[in-house]
């Protein structure tokens, strides 16, 4: 797996975009241009909402043209995303506008944020091979949680010395960056030069997608909501639990990534999930902030192996001209989830009931357990099935 780790470092850095934004985003939309928790959910939520539409296209364009021209594509938009970062500054007399500039920027960071995954994915799989799908799955977002674990007390220091325009500012310059050592790297041919039609895949992805997307929620709960359930029930620093959650999840993909390869990817993702909806419960009932931190490593530890080991049901039924498309539009159940259930949560959220959204998130995970439970249940797919 060697081979991996300078595409790993690639992602990790690019990455650091998304991370720094995630703990001071809510805080920004909220408390710095005073709108309203449902705004907060919606443009949070624009990156993945986003992602919905770019993914099968991303990885087309992975199979048709090499991942590594996929990933410099990313980042060039995740520069264009910094920019509008810095554009919305200029409007914050008119919060409207200046959320609306915002949530244009977030939406171009989740079209960057889809080539540079899928991207990455492919790169690995080809060097690695689909027998290690689910490897390549949790390794490359290993790195993408490092990333967002390393940025969140970046990004909160960065805003707390120059508020918003220091984030605005490493957004532009951080995938500038990272273009140099990547135009460096070897890159690997296309695995398809004609079109396969989405169609043709779809019998793989719908069912291990729905059990992803439903997990996924907790995930999006995290992201939009955990720093302000934290500001309001007194917990320090704010992105402790976010953090607690992705060192969680880092740490279970590096120790435990190889088991959806080897004990079959369903049987990982069932325990996997309820371990997430008790860290989400966890985090909803708590009320000293240890409590919490713990629910949130738990949602971390759990939420870790789910999307790979559900990634190898598809990945393993998946023609090889097509896996880029297959995890391009996999993935999209995901960006569903987080950019359609994000704002759905923020319409439940209520001062001083923050915590509800945890409380549905875990009723979510319950529903994903319910699907890998099917998997396990159903004969009809073979989960031993070796990659074609």
């Amino acid at each position: 797996m060697a081979s991996l780790l300078p595409v790993m470092t690639v992602v990790l850095i690019a990455f650091l975009v998304i991370g720094i934004a995630l703990p001071v985003l809510p805080l920004h939309v909220h408390h710095g241009l005073g709108l309203s928790t449902f705004v907060v959910g919606l443009i949070t939520g624009s990156q993945f909402a986003a992602s919905v539409i770019s993914r099968v296209f991303a990885g087309r364009f992975a199979d048709t043209h090499g991942p590594k021209l996929a990933v410099v594509v990313g980042l060039l938009l995740a520069m264009l995303s910094g920019l509008l970062y810095l554009a919305s500054l200029l409007t914050i007399p008119s919060p409207w506008v200046s959320g609306v500039i915002l949530l244009a920027g977030r939406a171009v960071l989740g079209v960057a944020e889809s080539y540079m995954i899928t991207g990455a994915i492919i790169w690995g799989l080809a060097l690695c091979g689909a027998t290690q799908a689910g490897r390549v799955i949790a390794w490359m977002g290993m790195a993408m949680f490092t990333a967002m674990a390393a940025g969140a007390p970046i990004g909160t220091t960065l805003y707390a010395a120059h508020g918003f325009a220091g984030v605005a500012v490493a957004t532009t310059l951080l995938p500038l960056g990272t273009l140099a050592p990547v135009a460096w790297m070897s890159s690997v041919p296309p695995t398809r030069k004609g079109r396969v039609r989405l169609s043709a895949v779809a019998g793989s992805i719908w069912l291990p997608g729905v059990g992803a997307a439903l997990s996924s929620i907790g995930f999006g709960a995290i992201l939009a909501f955990g720093a302000l359930l934290a500001s309001e029930r007194g917990w320090s620093p704010v992105w402790l639990p976010f953090c607690a959650f992705a060192i969680a999840l880092v740490l279970t993909r590096a120790i435990l990534g190889q088991l959806p390869d080897t004990l079959g990817g369903a049987r990982v993702a069932l325990v996997s999930v309820l371990v997430e909806a008790a860290g989400l419960a966890l985090i909803w009932a708590a009320s000293p902030k240890e409590l919490a931190v713990f629910g949130a490593a738990l949602v971390g530890a759990g939420y870790a192996l789910v999307y790979p080991g559900l990634g190898v049901e598809a990945i393993r039924r998946a023609p090889p001209e097509g896996r880029g498309m297959v995890m391009g539009a996999y993935t999209v159940f995901l960006d569903v989830a987080l950019g359609f259930g994000t704002p759905a949560l923020g319409l439940i959220a209520a001062p001083g009931a923050l915590g509800a959204t945890f409380l549905a998130s875990a009723l979510a995970a319950v529903g994903a357990a319910l699907v890998a439970a099917h998997f396990m249940q159903n004969r009809s797919v073979d989960m031993a099935q070796p990659a074609r």
